[in-house]
C-alpha cells in the first residue's frame, strides 16, 4: 500500500516551520493515542503514521530528502515502534519523538541538557541558635560548615592526573538514555556514567571520579540586632561548589531563639512573669525589674492582684527590619507563703479572724461564689 504524503498526513504545508509541525503532531498525536483509544487498531495505524511523518520532517537531512525524492528518499530511515530496550539519547526513532513532544505536554524536559555544562552548586542550610541577649543586640558568631570543594588532586577533573576521560559509550556522552515499551518511554540516567557523559578510565585516587572532595571551613557570621526564630541570613557563594565551573551556591543561616529562664519573645515584645509576696501585693511596695538593658525600679500599688500586667515601655525588642522597639509585660504573680512557723501560722488565723466573715475584702472571691450559685440554680428541673 502507498504511503500518503508526509505533509498532508500532518495537514501542514510544505513549507512550514518546526514549530508548526509540532504543533500539528501534537494534535493528533493526543488524538490517536493507543491510550486514549484503546483496542481501536484504525487510531494505532494513525498514530504510527502521524509519528512516522513527525520523524522524518523534523529532521533536516531526512526532510531535505523527502522533498528531493519523495518517500524513495528516506525509506528505511524512519524509526522502528516495536521492541524495547536501551537506546542512546541522540540514537533517534520514536523515543526522541516521544520525548520532544509528550515532554511539552506533560512538563518533561524535550531539550537535552549537556552534562558537561556548568551547574550552580546546591546551596547550603546551617541552623544557629542564639541566646536571646545575641539575637536582641546583636553579634558575630563563627561556624563551621561542611562542604564540597574542587579536588586539588585533579584540578576537579575527576581523573587521575596523567589519565584522561572519554564519551560514554552507552549515552554518547548525552548523560541520559530512554527505555522503551511498545508506545511507553522512560527518560533516566544513564547507568554507566551516572549522567556525567563521560567515563573515567582511572579516577582520582583523592576524590574517586568525583571531582570534588569534602572539607569543613569556619566562617564569621555577623548576626544583625533584632533578628528572631525563623530569620535566614544568606552568605553568596558559601554553598557547594559548581560542577564543571558553575558558580558556587549560597549559604541561608537559619536563627532559632534558645528558650530563655526569665523572658519569652513574641516579635518585638517580652513578656515575663514577676512573683511578689502577698504583702507587697497588700500594701503596695517597689521593685526591681529585670530588663535586658539592665535594672529598673517598678513601683506597685496596693490591692495588686495575680494576673495584672505592667507594661514597660520601650524595654521591648527593635526589630531588625526597622520601627521602633517594643514593650516589656510583666504579670504578676502573687506567691502563697510556704514553710511557716507555728508564730506565723497563729499570726495568720489572728489576721484571718479580724477580716470577720464579710466578703468586703476579697470581691472577686464573692461574685465567684454568686455565680457558681446561680450556675446551679439554672441547672434545677
Amino acid at each position: 500500500m502507498s504511503k500518503r504524503d508526509y505533509y498532508e498526513v500532518l495537514g501542514v504545508e510544505r513549507g512550514a516551520d518546526q514549530k508548526e509541525i509540532k504543533k500539528a503532531y501534537r494534535r493528533l498525536a493526543q488524538k490517536y493515542h493507543p491510550d486514549r483509544n484503546p483496542d481501536d487498531a484504525s487510531a494505532e495505524a494513525k498514530f504510527r503514521e502521524v509519528s512516522e511523518a513527525y520523524e522524518i520532517l523534523t529532521d533536516d537531512e531526512k526532510r531535505a530528502a523527502y522533498d528531493q525524492f519523495g518517500h524513495a528518499g528516506v525509506d528505511g530511515q524512519a524509526g522502528g515502534f516495536g521492541g524495547g530496550g536501551f537506546g542512546g539519547a541522540g540514537a533517534g526513532g520514536f523515543s526522541d519523538i516521544f520525548g520532544d513532544v509528550f515532554g511539552d505536554i506533560f512538563g518533561g524536559g524535550g531539550a537535552r541538557r549537556n552534562p558537561n555544562a556548568p551547574q550552580r552548586g546546591a546551596d547550603l542550610r546551617y541552623n544557629l541558635e542564639l541566646d536571646l541577649e545575641d539575637a536582641v543586640a546583636g553579634t558575630t558568631v563563627d561556624i563551621r560548615v561542611p562542604r564540597h570543594v574542587p579536588c586539588g588532586h585533579c584540578d576537579g577533573n575527576g581523573a587521575e592526573p596523567g589519565s584522561s576521560k572519554e564519551t560514554c559509550p552507552t549515552c554518547h556522552g548525552m548523560g541520559q538514555v530512554r527505555m522503551q515499551q511498545g508506545f511507553f518511554a522512560v527518560q533516566q540516567t544513564c547507568p554507566t556514567c551516572h549522567g556525567r557523559g563521560e567515563s573515567i578510565k582511572v579516577p582520582c585516587r583523592e576524590c574517586h571520579g568525583e571531582g570534588r572532595v569534602r572539607e569543613t571551613r569556619t566562617l564569621s557570621v555577623k548576626i544583625p540586632a533584632g533578628v528572631d526564630t525563623g530569620d535566614r541570613i544568606r552568605l553568596n557563594n558559601e554553598g557547594e561548589t559548581g560542577i564543571n565551573g558553575g558558580p558556587p551556591g549560597d549559604l541561608y543561616v537559619q536563627v532559632a531563639i534558645k528558650p530563655h529562664p526569665i523572658f519569652e519573645r513574641d516579635g518585638r515584645n517580652l513578656h515575663c512573669e514577676m512573683p511578689i509576696n502577698f504583702i507587697d501585693a497588700a500594701l503596695g511596695g517597689e521593685l526591681e525589674v529585670p530588663t535586658l538593658e539592665g535594672r529598673v525600679k517598678l513601683k506597685i500599688p496596693a490591692e495588686t492582684q495575680t494576673g495584672k500586667l505592667f507594661r514597660l515601655r520601650g524595654k521591648g525588642v527593635k526589630p531588625v527590619r526597622g520601627g521602633p522597639a517594643g514593650d516589656l509585660l510583666c504579670k504578676v504573680v502573687v506567691e502563697t507563703p510556704v514553710h511557716l512557723t507555728e508564730q506565723q501560722k497563729d499570726l495568720l488565723r489572728q489576721f484571718e479572724a479580724s477580716l470577720g466573715n464579710s466578703n468586703h475584702h476579697s470581691p472577686k472571691k464573692d461574685g465567684w461564689f454568686d455565680g457558681v450559685k446561680r450556675f446551679f440554680e439554672d441547672m434545677k428541673p
